[in-house]
């Protein structure tokens, strides 16, 4: 779902960077700049502003890092962008994301456009588009935060190499099938274009409202994405003597022991993510796959 911004001047902005790579840290310090300049309070997840000149942006732990937040600015490519929504997505703060990556599906405008951008943003001229987001119920012993979103997928993917890993599929507490495979995504919409593409699945336009069930590499007859009504309370359960993993956007949140339980659900809120102008999916698609015309 697209819809307008509200028109509100966002004055408290958190910045996230991508901590490795040299072009987003050069363009995470113009950022700044600019913001600063506008009278904007600037702020980063702890650690990410270490090493890094910038006068007037605060370093916050991450726990706190979206509270008082207008709108937050991912400087990176998708997997900095996967990870300011988890940062900031049960707050409800939006973000905007600045490509320093390579394909770019979740952010917003190319580096060209930063300046522009954050003018924008800084005088409520923005558009915001609602993503689905999914939300996983895990045993307490992994320690993970409440709640555990995603925006992309999770994994469940085998722990020994060699070896395939089953797990123990049901669909609002009904008994469905037993995966033999490397791993289980259960991905959302924006999911569909990352790991879930990898393994064959369906692109599915972000505007759709679903759950997606592939396995990836399986070893079995039955070897199809199945699409569920976003609404379907799906539990993973590992199956065998074997140990697996669990994986949230890209982040191992540890080992799952036979017989655990991993639930996934719609969430209840959605990410926010910032663009200048209605974003054109299926463009994006043509021009990141390199699509014929004509």
């Amino acid at each position: 779902m697209t819809g307008t911004g509200d028109g509100t001047p966002a004055r408290t902005i958190g910045v996230v960077p991508h901590p490795e790579r040299v072009h987003a840290r050069e363009l995470t310090r113009r950022a700044v700049a600019i913001l600063t300049t506008a009278g904007a309070t600037v702020r980063l997840p702890d650690p990410d502003g270490r090493g890094l000149d910038l006068p007037g942006a605060r370093p916050v732990p991450a726990a706190s890092f979206a509270d008082g937040l207008d709108a937050a600015v991912s400087i990176g490519g998708d997997g900095t962008m996967l990870r300011t929504v988890s940062l900031v997505a049960a707050a409800g703060v939006p973000v905007l994301g600045v490509n320093a990556g390579r394909l770019g599906f979740l952010t917003a405008i190319e580096a060209s456009g930063l300046e522009a951008a954050l003018r924008c943003l800084l005088a409520g001229r923005v558009l915001v588009e609602e993503r689905m987001l999914l939300e996983l119920r895990v045993p307490d012993r992994l320690g993970v935060p409440t709640p555990l979103l995603a925006l992309n997928e999770a994994v469940i993917e085998k722990h020994h190499p060699g070896h395939l890993t089953r797990l123990r599929v049901r669909l609002d507490g009904r008994p469905w099938a037993t995966y033999a495979a490397d791993a289980l995504i259960v991905a959302s919409p924006t999911g569909s274009t990352a790991y879930a593409f990898s393994a064959h699945g369906p692109i599915v336009s972000p505007r759709l409202a679903c759950i997606l069930l592939v396995p990836a590499a399986p070893h079995m007859l039955f070897d199809r994405t199945v699409v569920l009504d976003p609404d379907t309370d799906v539990e993973v359960e590992v199956a065998e003597e074997r140990r697996a993993r669990l994986t949230v956007d890209g982040r191992c949140w540890g080992e799952l022991d036979p017989g655990d339980v991993v639930g996934v659900r719609r969430a209840a809120g959605a990410a926010r993510l910032v663009t200048l102008e209605p974003r054109d999916f299926y463009g994006i698609l043509r021009r990141r796959f390199r699509l014929a015309e004509g």
